[in-house]
Formats: C-alpha cells, structure tokens, sequence
C-alpha cells in the first residue's frame, strides 16, 4: 500500500476536482449581516457555501454534521482518535477592479480566477479531494479524519469558538490557508486602544479640530486628513506643507477656507503584521503637525504620537521591543489614529508579539510609558501566540510527504499573521501557497494555479493518509 503515486490518483479526478472548484467559488459567501437567522449567523451566502459542501460530503458517503449555522465538518474513518483539517467557507468581499467576474470562477492560461480561489476555498476543495482519494482507495486507518469547515474566518471567528464548545478536539490537524512548507509558529496579536484623559486648553494660535487617519488595527493606513483653524493670518501653512511633502516626496493636499485649512496626504497600506512594508499616513502627517504651535491640547496627544510611534515599527521608544529565535522580532503597527477637538485623542494600536514575549508586561510597561501624556490603555483583545515544536510527530509526518512530494526541503516557517491552525491544540498551517508564487488573498484578480492545486491535493492526500494510518 505504500507506494502509491498520489499525484496520479489526483490526476484521474483532475476534470471534477476542478468543476467542483467552480460550482464551490461561484457562491458569493461573504459576510451579509442584513439576510442573518438564528439557522444563517452569518447570512445566507455564507450559509449556501457550508450547506452545499455538507451535501457534497454526504452525495460520496461521508459523515456530515451542520453544527447550528456556524460550522460544519466532513468526517470519514473509525477509531478513538481524531485528525482535523481546518478550512473555511468564507471570503471577504470582492471589491473593485477586477478583470473577470469575481464570482465567475474563470479558467485563464490555467489558472481558477475568483474571491476565495486561494483563500480559502480552493485549497478546501483540494482537501476535500485528498480526503476522497484516502476513502476511495480504502486504505486502511486507524484514526478518524474530519474537515472542520468555519464560516466566519476572515471576521470575528466566532465560528470554532462556537465549534469546539460543542465538538471534540482533534489530537493534532492542519489548515490549508496559508504558505507551504509548514508553518509551525504563530506570534500573539493583541489590539488596544490608547486614549487621551487630559483637560487641557483647546485655544490657540493654530488649534486641531480634527485629525483622522485608518480604520482597522491590522492594516497600515495609506490615507490621513487634518483639519485646522489658524487664528494667525501671518502663518502661512499651505507653503509649509507643500514644502513638507516635497521634501519627502510624498502625495498629498490642501485646502484654505478661511481660517479653516484640511490637510490631506496619501501613504502606502500594508497589513499591519508587517508595518515596515508599509507608509503609515498618520504617523507622517504627525510629524508636520508636530513642527506647529499647536493648542495645549492638541500638542500633548501629537507630541505622544511623536515621541512613541514615528519612525519604530518594534516598540523600541515604547522599551518594549522583543524578539526571540522562533518567531522573531515585536511588531506595532497604529492602525487608527483619531483626534476631536471635543473629545481628545484615540490610537488603535495592532501589535504581533513573539511566542516567549509576556504580553501582560507588554501592555502594563506601555501604561506605564503613556502615563505622562494623559494617555490610558483600554479595550485590550488577545490572541494567544501558537507553536508546534518542532520533534512533534505533526511536524515531522509532514515534513517526510512536502519532501517525498516536491522533492524539497520541509523548511519550517513562523509568520505575524493568525490562521485556523492555533485554534486547534496542536495545529499548524500548511499550504496551499508554493514559495515563490504570488500572494493574491484579499486582492482584485484572486486566483489558484490548477496545478499547484492539484499538486495540493495529492500533498494533503499523503498527509490525511500517513496521519491517519
């Protein structure tokens, strides 16, 4: 039974692997809060993809279970203990300038074009396949396999929150959601809010009425908007500004109505696990509006900006830059930056920690830091770091079928970012992106290449099999 050519046996179910594909990417499952029930938490696109996966499962004989709207799984095999695959069913949204249907599921120069085509519904399907394969070639296991299929990943993953209330913990599992060859290390995420409490002056030679920039803590904001009354006719700030982007070459705007001036400037976005690739407009528009007489007010919540955040992406100005040798260096990226006249000042701040980091400290030295500006931390929301070691039997099962099928070396990756693999107790992420191929996930023109998705497959086919064995 050893020797089977997995890729082959993929080969064979080639033509409906990718229809199936298809007909599974041509359901728009995106979030859709104005169609939710009590039976479709999450609407009913989303509601669509998990029961037309569930029947699929049952139409080749599987096991099924819809376990109240909010997840699902496919199980085959007997015996005590349980192997997961977690997956999931939704996407988020299109957005705009794509070349072909977003939904259309496409085929061009062999490639599968549509949302959700890498992440997550191709690899789900290529999953699904290998573990169809195992069935079909009735190879003998002595353990259970079951695809785990979320429904709520790319929001509040209140999906396998609500799953493993109710079902059973797989002993050891991956998911198909990220980069091959294993990733075996995920640093924590904490997201926080820093808040100014201050009653100080809002008059002023030039006083900030509002300030804005960002709208989600793990993205790095690409645009930010000032707006001023300059209560000097002398101070000219249109020139300054202008100076100021020229300077720095950078894009931006103003406008003079009066007293009143709105400064705009443009940035570069990345996601907020790695702020450096980025250009945070905020934090740049903060930097002129620190070299300004502003109100007391005003200058106390930027000179904070000023002080902690410009130019430091790992909370070194904040003493709480770390890095260990499994997962690297602390992260901080200030997702949203949010100033009123009447209200004082907000920072939402996204910070991707390493596995040995103690986040308590993190946060309490950063209280402590903020302390002199009137700035409180609140509203703080964490997820734990995750690793498998690496002599765990998951690892190394995994390393022997990436190696036996590609030919390559299984080298193990850590990454900022979160997938469904720490949900699960031993988890880790694995695939379906080869190194080198372009990372399309969330972009206009998403798609998989069939052959790295057949390719998949037959990887996750060997995994399920010698897992499972």
């Amino acid at each position: 039974m050893e020797n089977i050519n997995w890729l082959n046996e993929v080969e064979k179910r080639k033509e409906q692997l990718i229809q199936d594909t298809q007909q599974f990417l041509q359901i728009k499952s995106v979030l859709d809060e104005s169609t939710k029930t009590k039976e479709m938490p999450f609407g009913e696109g989303i509601h669509r993809a998990l029961t037309h996966l569930l029947q699929l499962g049952e139409k080749d004989g599987f096991k099924t279970k819809n376990v109240d709207g909010y997840a699902g799984h496919i199980e085959m095999g007997s015996g005590k203990e349980l192997i997961g695959i977690l997956c999931h069913v939704d996407v988020v949204p299109e957005g705009d300038g794509w070349s072909t249907n977003p939904y259309g599921a496409e085929i061009k120069d062999g490639n599968i074009y549509a949302r959700g085509a890498i992440d997550d519904k191709g690899p789900t399907m290529a999953a699904y396949y290998a573990m169809k394969i195992v069935k079909e070639l009735n190879l003998p296991l002595n353990k259970r396999v079951r695809i785990i299929l979320g429904t709520d990943e790319e929001s509040s993953w209140q999906c396998v929150d609500h799953y493993f209330k109710h079902e059973e913990m797989p002993i050891m599992g991956f998911a198909p959601d990220a980069d091959f060859p294993i990733i075996y290390a995920e640093k924590g995420i904490a997201d926080f809010d820093l808040i100014q409490n201050s009653s100080l002056s809002t008059e002023g030679t030039i006083v900030l009425k509002t300030f804005q920039s960002g709208r989600r803590y793990n993205m790095v904001p690409d645009f930010a908007e000032a707006i001023l009354v300059v209560n000097d006719s002398s101070v000219d700030l249109s020139s300054s500004f202008e100076t100021f982007l020229q300077e720095r070459e950078l894009q931006g705007k103003v406008n003079v109505e009066g007293q009143l001036v709105t400064l705009k400037l443009e940035g570069v976005s990345a996601h907020g696990s790695v702020p450096e690739l980025g250009e945070n407009a905020g934090l740049i528009l903060s930097q002129f509006l620190h070299t300004l007489p502003l109100d007391e007010q005003a200058k106390e919540f930027i000179g904070y900006v000023y002080q902690y955040f410009v130019g430091d992406t790992t909370g070194e100005k904040l003493n709480v830059n770390y890095s260990d040798d499994i997962t690297g260096k602390l992260t901080i990226n200030v997702g949203i930056l949010h100033y009123d006249k009447t209200k004082g000042g907000k920072i939402g701040v996204n910070t991707r920690y390493p596995v040995t980091a103690n986040i308590e400290k993190t946060i309490d030295t950063i209280r402590q830091m903020s302390a002199a500006y009137h700035m409180n931390v609140e509203n703080v929301s964490d997820s734990k770091p995750h690793h498998v070691e690496q002599d765990h039997e998951l690892i190394k099962t995994l390393q022997k079928v990436y190696t036996e099928q590609t030919g390559e070396e299984a080298t193990l990756l850590s990454i900022g970012g979160g997938t469904y693999a720490r949900s699960l107790k031993a988890g880790v992420a694995f695939g379906p992106l080869f190194p080198g191929r372009e990372e399309l996930a969330h972009q206009k023109d998403e798609y998989i290449m069939i052959e790295d998705m057949l390719k998949a497959a037959a990887i996750y086919a060997q995994a399920i099999y010698e897992l499972a064995k």
